[in-house]
């Protein structure tokens, strides 16, 4: 990074396609707007309504799924961009205008929609699942399958950061993929985002070998030119986040830490007036917290009201005014650290680090009684088999199979090929070098491996599963 971040940069509207017919400046949205308007009724929108967010497979409508998550994020990171933005046209007038608080807000708004889209099935165990399988498999498969391919020209073999990309895949990062590629609008770019929205929802701008030892990561190796003209449109570089990627992670804590709690209360896993109290003893030496919790106890509900439901009102009081409270911090702590984010020297720390007390005794709550419920734990064995059954049907299939084997829809590998979504396949085929469209035998093992990791951690919980059961013929079609 070379000096001061500055917002003109930041929220870029530049696209890696630009429409040459299109008018600069639109009268009814800002870019960003735009980017929410073509993602927003999008096939990757639409199968988090299928994704787990603590309980997969859910049959009641009440439990939250990826997507009713991901419009409270979307709406509460719209609004903390709105109160950042007032604030910075006090302290900042002259770089701040009210247009970009404007920009920031629609900004967030999208990258709050769509920042768990690369969630695989079975929510942040489905991602433990992939990482373990490719770990095996390059310690053993992979190994056995380089001695097998030796006539394979070098430059096709996998290098670290390759193998890296798999061994410790992140939702997180298969979602800059997403919308970079794999969510087909009209060609090769994707959704094609603004740079500003695409340099907002990478949490850790590094790649998987810049860092020894950490096993967060920001982007794929198959990414990194996309990574490349988004640091040289916006002025951030390596290990510098882009100012929002901090409002937007904060809103996504906020939100789920009180979410999470009020589906575990409704499911029956929590005993809410037991937890609590608890809560209150926890914090009661803390003047803020204290002068907190008697504003929860003082909104008073209904006695005429069901006891199952008092409660549950009782816990939507205490999430209403635990995340406002946690809204304020936010806000404040990024105007307090402005200067030392806008010149890079924030690092990875959250804004709401000042709360992680609180908020570590709030996620321990769901923690504690949730995540090692029977249900959870039974659902995640299955999503274990599944997800693992699932990759040792693709994977040796895709690498081990020719050109002329997959175009053969009379045998295994042809039908195996067919089946997978068409949208992935014609990403693998394209050279994204000479903007060529390759034959399946000239596809790197790379990109065959991210062709079926594509295809499987875009499935919906109840597609995996189906299909699990209709490959292995426990289930007809």
């Amino acid at each position: 990074m070379a000096g001061r971040l500055t917002w003109d940069r930041l929220l870029s509207e530049d696209r890696t396609r630009m429409d040459s017919g299109k008018a600069k400046d639109n009268p009814f949205r800002n870019e960003f707007e735009a980017d929410y308007d073509r993602i927003v009724g999008s096939s990757s929108v639409r199968r988090l309504q299928d994704k787990a967010q603590v309980f997969p497979l859910q049959e009641n409508d009440f439990t939250r799924t990826r997507l009713t998550h991901s419009v409270e994020v979307s709406a509460l990171a719209r609004s903390l961009g709105k109160a950042v933005g007032k604030e910075l046209e006090k302290i900042d007038a002259e770089n701040f205008t009210a247009e970009k608080t404007e920009k920031l807000a629609s900004l967030l708004q999208v990258a709050g929609l769509i920042h768990d889209l690369g969630n695989p099935p079975f929510g942040h165990y489905g991602e433990t699942v992939i990482r373990e399988w490719f770990k095996r498999w390059f310690e053993n498969d992979y190994k056995i399958f380089e001695r097998t391919r030796a006539n394979l020209k070098d430059q096709v073999l996998l290098n670290q950061q390759e193998k890296n990309d798999f061994i410790f895949f992140d939702g997180n990062v298969q979602n800059l993929r997403i919308v970079t590629k794999l969510q087909t609008l009209n060609d090769e770019y994707g959704a094609n985002f603004t740079y500003g929205t695409l340099s907002t929802i990478i949490k850790y701008p590094w790649s998987s070998v810049s860092k020894e030892g950490a096993d967060k990561f920001g982007y794929f190796a198959s990414e990194g030119d996309i990574i490349q003209k988004l640091w040289e449109k916006t002025g951030l570089s390596e290990g510098i986040r882009h100012p929002a990627t901090y409002l937007l992670e904060a809103a996504d804590d906020i939100i789920y830490i009180c979410d999470d709690i009020e589906d575990g209360v409704k499911k029956g896993y929590i005993c809410w007036k037991d937890e609590y109290t608890d809560l209150q003893n926890k914090f009661k030496e803390q003047q803020c917290y204290v002068d907190l919790f008697h504003m929860i106890s003082s909104k008073k509900t209904d006695d005429n009201m069901d006891v199952s439901e008092r409660t549950l009102a009782q816990v939507r009081n205490f999430r209403n005014i635990v995340q406002t409270y946690l809204f304020m911090k936010a806000k404040e702590k990024f105007i307090i650290s402005y200067d030392k984010i806008m010149n890079g020297e924030f690092g990875n720390q959250e804004i709401l680090v000042d709360e992680t007390k609180f908020i570590k005794a709030l996620k321990d709550i769901t923690k504690r009684n949730c995540f090692g419920c029977q249900e959870v734990l039974e659902l995640e064995l299955v999503g274990d088999k599944v997800l693992k059954t699932l990759l040792d049907i693709f994977v040796p299939t895709i690498l081990n199979s020719t050109q002329e084997e997959i175009d053969n829809t009379k045998i295994y590998a042809g039908k195996l090929y067919k089946i997978i979504s068409s949208n992935f396949k014609y990403i693998a085929r394209h050279d994204y070098w000479t903007g060529g469209y390759r034959k399946f035998n000239d596809i790197p093992i790379y990109d065959k491996l991210h062709l079926v990791v594509d295809y499987i951690s875009g499935m919906t919980d109840s597609y995996a599963v189906n299909l699990y059961k209709k490959l292995l013929g426990i289930e007809l079609p």
